[in-house]
């Protein structure tokens, strides 16, 4: 049986089999190769990849007159959450608690830009917001309604 075969699915089939596949004149899979190394990509390509990535921010209102009121609205919900599930919490769990597939409590900041609006951003320069994961976010903290307006933005260069 034949299967068509893209980029993707090489680089699917090399890391996780470790094995190369076998194109036939049609530029469909015939069979698997041998067994081989497996396929090993560059730190820096790594950081070419992640410079590339556009960093996104929420833009949030609420009636908060700090920083620390805003970071507390932003988890207390969130913290609540994972007592009833789990029936404790510990600081360390912070990075446990996901809000949206991809992102953790412990990996947003909240910044103070002028009285009650807040910026939300990942801390995380590894791991910077993308638009699909801040809207997740939004729409998780909307659920919540600690926050009278909450906006998705491109996040300013100046911030990073």
């Amino acid at each position: 049986m034949d299967l068509h075969l893209d980029a993707v699915f090489i680089i699917y089939r090399t890391r996780t089999f470790k094995t190369w596949p076998v194109l036939n004149h049609n530029g469909k899979v015939s069979a698997l190769g041998q067994h081989c190394s497996p396929l090993v990509f560059p730190t820096e390509w790594l950081t070419v990849i992640n410079s590339n990535v556009r960093e996104y921010c929420l833009i949030v209102e609420g009636a908060y007159l700090s920083e620390s009121e805003a970071e507390h609205a932003l988890r207390d919900p969130f913290i609540e959450d994972w007592v009833e599930q789990t029936g404790r919490f510990r600081i360390h769990n912070m990075d446990e608690i996901q809000i949206t597939p991809g992102v953790t409590l412990g990996s947003l900041g909240v910044f103070m830009l002028e009285d009650r609006v807040f910026e939300i951003a990942s801390n995380d320069p590894d791991h910077p917001l993308t638009e699909h994961k801040a809207k997740g976010v939004a729409d998780a903290l909307r659920r919540q309604d600690m926050f009278d307006e909450i906006k998705v933005e491109p996040r300013s260069q100046d911030a990073v």
